[in-house]
């Protein structure tokens, strides 16, 4: 008998805990985060000048987190730092050199979706004085990849 009480205690927590996941489900919202002006120093480049003085770029980017129980629980454990995200961006953009933004932008967006559950992301990279002959504010260049299912 005291079994059978300790079983059906169990099971109303089981229950409980059942229907508390359901309401945070309910409640939880889809998030983007955006990330814009991450302003970094690279050796990225088409030439051998821009590779070895290296120049300025500015990152941007937007990570669809999807749904998340931050919105309900107020905890940066149920959302992505977004501290930690310009720190790794910062890191890949700096550990090695790329000659288009083409490759820089899918490295990250591809690191990013390794190292944290996303959805899909968005990155772009920004020259803010490209080495152009001519007359240009900035040159740009924006992935999209979407998570693997």
């Amino acid at each position: 008998m005291a079994g059978e009480e300790h079983g059906e205690d169990a099971d109303e927590l089981d229950d409980e805990r059942d229907r508390l996941d359901e309401e945070r489900e309910d409640t939880a919202e889809a998030v983007t985060i955006e990330i814009t002006g991450l302003s970094l120093y690279t050796h990225h480049g088409v030439t051998d000048a821009e590779r070895e003085v290296g120049q300025r770029l500015v990152v941007d980017l937007r990570l669809d987190v999807g749904r998340t129980d931050a919105t309900v629980t107020d905890s940066i454990d149920d959302t992505i730092d977004y501290a930690d995200v310009c720190q790794l961006v910062a890191l890949v953009a700096q550990q090695r050199s790329h000659r288009t933004l083409e490759r820089l932008c899918g490295t990250i967006a591809s690191r990013l979706l390794a190292d944290y559950e996303l959805e899909g992301v968005w990155v772009k990279a920004t020259k803010p004085e490209p080495p152009i002959a001519l007359t240009v504010d900035e040159v740009s260049v924006e992935v999209w990849r979407e998570a693997e299912a």
